[in-house]
């Protein structure tokens, strides 16, 4: 459950900077976003889902 809680900060640690730091860049992204379609995004956050979860399961081990 460590681990867990640490990733989370991780991830809005990562996040919070690239807001931080590139706004203007973030918020063009943000509107690229809106122009792909629903089954795109579904793929890819599938597909990094499952390379996040094959990066743990590879260092837990």
């Amino acid at each position: 459950m460590r681990e867990l809680i640490i990733a989370f900060g991780l991830l809005l640690f990562f996040e919070g900077i690239l807001y931080a730091l590139f706004p203007s860049k973030m918020k063009s992204m943000l509107k690229l976003i809106e122009k792909i379609q629903t089954k795109q995004l579904r793929s890819g956050g599938l597909l990094f889902a499952i390379i996040g979860f094959l990066i743990v399961w590879y260092f837990k081990n």
